[in-house]
């Protein structure tokens, strides 16, 4: 980051919170994946606030002003924001702390805890916020997110094609995603984008918030980065969000348990493979560090997943007999 930007940055926080640069101080705070930059503002009385620095050429920051305030608005435990200057890419948010929800998994009890009290902020999130107002993720989206996989990770990286059923695949999976009832959905609902903050979850990084189906952000959670359930817990978290979502009227009667566990396992299916396609393009085109070594995590998760869809038994054969070797071979020569 340039000196005239972190100077500019400084003053107009300054300027937002009625002081001088000299009355504030400016310390680095967590980043993401993205091309924003987090800084810690140290106020005189010694309250803190975020300023996010989001360069307007990579980041429209648009949508997450918006967002942020419809669900603050509604109640939801977002970060209020507090300031914001689109132009150059500033914004002056709510200090959530240092603490994302992974850094609490000490134990499996403690684990699976939390991850059920996430489960109530997801059914928060679907009973507040207006879906209406969000972009769709419709088919032409689906399709895009697991266009990612053929092309970034298995042409670019790994330089092998997808196997026959790879088209059949693409679109059972998008037909059980439509199936499902119409939800607002932060669409990246993984532990990393919860904070702890005085014993309450907040949502972080909504920006790509979207109206999809009903079961996209639980998968986030359950198929995340930092856990990989056996799949009785599987079944068990998401019978507890079904047992939820029947009784608050986000899913009809129609829809038993046994076909919503299917919808959830293809749900899992289909953004483990746009993972494995976006930690790829992370890594060769954003020239990011730190992702390929994660594929492993999130093949466990296609295969658990895919182990539950009988229908994509030839699928689910490829990927253990040609996917994995690939990938595992590609890592061990990278090091």
């Amino acid at each position: 980051m340039s000196s005239y930007r972190i100077n500019a940055l400084t003053t107009w926080a300054a300027q937002q919170n009625g002081l001088s640069k000299a009355d504030i101080s400016l310390s680095s705070a967590v980043g993401d994946a993205s091309f924003r930059r987090y800084f810690r503002l140290t106020l005189p009385d010694g309250s803190t606030q975020v300023l996010m620095d989001a360069p307007p050429e990579q980041e429209d920051s648009q949508s997450f002003v918006s967002i942020a305030k419809r669900w603050h608005s509604a109640g939801l435990p977002v970060p209020q924001v507090h300031a914001a200057n689109l132009a150059e890419g500033f914004l002056l948010l709510d200090d959530l702390g240092n603490t994302p929800l992974q850094d609490l998994f000490t134990d499996d009890a403690t684990t699976q805890a939390y991850h059920s009290q996430a489960l109530m902020l997801i059914a928060k999130l679907q009973n507040r916020a207006n879906s209406a107002l969000l972009p769709a993720y419709d088919t032409a989206l689906l399709a895009r997110e697991l266009d990612l996989f053929p092309q970034w990770c298995l042409s670019t990286w790994l330089a092998i094609p997808p196997p026959e059923s790879w088209q059949a695949v693409r679109e059972q999976l998008i037909q059980h995603a439509l199936a499902q009832p119409v939800v607002s959905v932060h669409r990246d609902f993984d532990a990393m984008n919860l904070m702890v903050h005085q014993q309450r979850l907040y949502m972080i990084d909504f920006q790509d918030a979207v109206a999809g189906p009903l079961s996209y952000d639980l998968i986030s959670l359950l198929r995340g980065r930092y856990c990989r359930f056996t799949g009785e817990q599987f079944a068990s978290f998401v019978d507890e969000f079904y047992h939820q979502a029947r009784r608050d009227g986000r899913l009809s009667s129609s829809v038993d348990s046994a076909l919503f566990l299917t919808q959830c396992h293809a749900m899992a299916a289909q953004r483990s493979l746009k993972v494995l396609g976006i930690f790829c393009r992370l890594t060769l085109r954003d020239q990011k560090s730190g992702y390929l070594e994660r594929l492993p995590h999130f093949l466990d998760h296609l295969e658990d997943s895919l182990l539950a869809l009988p229908e994509q038994a030839a699928f689910a054969h490829w990927v253990n007999t040609t996917l994995r070797p690939a990938i595992i071979q590609r890592l061990a020569e990278a090091h």
